[in-house]
């Protein structure tokens, strides 16, 4: 594989090359090179996928490594990125490739962070801690490692950054970005650069309409998130006793115990992990209702009819583990195999 940026399990599988040689001598590992060698033919051999990850994260190291060292890298850190943009969610982060102007490098963090464990999340035991958590709860139908993988790739790309520009962390008023600013905050706790903090959902409000409520920065169209930029860019970077306060705020979540996290009063506040078990009663009630007959529904539908009826900023996932929890305990009655919330049904007992 021949690569520049960093890569995943996924990548390894979908896009690597696969070829066999043999070494006569184990000393002979330290020079060989695949290029000046002949592979093997009609020779393979089965890797786990736990030898694949640690393939990955050695491969990973070695970008990060020498990445500085390849042309077009290090041409662009010579010249200079224009801005670097952080934001706590993929999608936004593709509208913000989409919207801003190049030269721009915009790196999305993929997690959710309202939802988990947070506990010392800025040390390798913490970030194991949450991944045991996730896989044990959350099924989210991602491939094996690839959470993992893209975690820690973005711990890197974050560390990558060139000390001479400056960062805007992109967020809205939802639990996920508003724990995600000040985890990032303290991950850049010992970055020179010159950081600004754009609040998507204050910014629409002031900038493009007062008559729609937006609270994910993912919901805003690259136009407007182009404008609200240019709109605010001239403004000063957060202070230094700011970004102290933060990284008190940080350090208090990072030492939580909830699972479950809401955005109320301008705080994040931490709740029970069956905060929002009654209201999924009432909506598989309330569904049960308009049918003729009292019949199972998909529960993807009944996350879909909550998540349109709310703008708590609620985690799909971690909905339909609560589903699965009342069903282990005996509330709701299952058809189906919970695998995907698109392949099984419940109703009330």
């Amino acid at each position: 594989m021949e690569t520049q940026q960093y890569v995943t399990v996924s990548d390894l599988n979908e896009k690597g090359e696969w070829q066999t040689f043999e070494l006569l001598h184990e000393d002979n590992f330290e020079t060989f090179n695949h290029e000046e060698s002949h592979p093997l033919e009609g020779r393979g051999y089965c890797i786990t996928l736990n030898d694949k990850n640690r393939m990955v994260e050695e491969i990973n190291q070695h970008i990060q490594n020498y990445r500085h060292l390849q042309p077009s890298l290090a041409r662009t850190v010579e010249e200079g990125y224009s801005a670097v943009h952080i934001v706590s969610s993929e999608s936004a982060a593709g509208s913000l490739r989409v919207g801003l102007e190049r030269p721009k490098l915009v790196i999305g963090f993929p997690d959710s962070f309202s939802i988990g464990p947070l506990w010392r999340l800025d040390e390798e035991a913490g970030q194991r801690f949450r991944k045991e958590w996730l896989y044990e709860h959350i099924n989210d139908e991602q491939d094996d490692f690839k959470y993992e993988n893209k975690f820690a790739n973005t711990l890197r790309e974050i560390e990558d950054i060139p000390g001479q520009v400056p960062i805007y962390i992109w967020y809205g008023n939802n639990p996920d970005e508003q724990t995600g600013l000040r985890f990032l905050l303290f991950l850049l706790r010992n970055k020179p650069n010159d950081i600004f903090l754009m609040n998507s959902t204050e910014l629409y409000e002031r900038y493009i309409t007062k008559d729609q409520l937006i609270f994910h920065t993912g919901h805003i169209e690259p136009t407007d998130l182009k404008l609200l930029f240019e709109k605010n860019r001239k403004n000063p970077p957060i202070t230094e006793q700011e970004r102290i306060q933060f990284h008190r705020e940080w350090n208090t979540l990072a030492e939580t115990k909830e699972v479950l996290r809401l955005w109320m009063e301008h705080e994040i506040k931490g709740v029970k992990e069956n905060h929002f078990d009654p209201l999924i009663i009432h909506t598989i009630e309330m569904l049960h209702q308009e049918q003729e007959k009292k019949d199972y529904i998909v529960v993807g539908k009944v996350i879909g009819e909550i998540l349109s009826r709310t703008n708590e900023g609620m985690n799909a996932f971690f909905l339909e583990y609560r589903i699965r929890d009342m069903l282990y305990r005996g509330g709701l009655e299952l058809k189906g195999i919970p695998k995907s919330m698109r392949h099984y049904r419940v109703k009330l007992r």
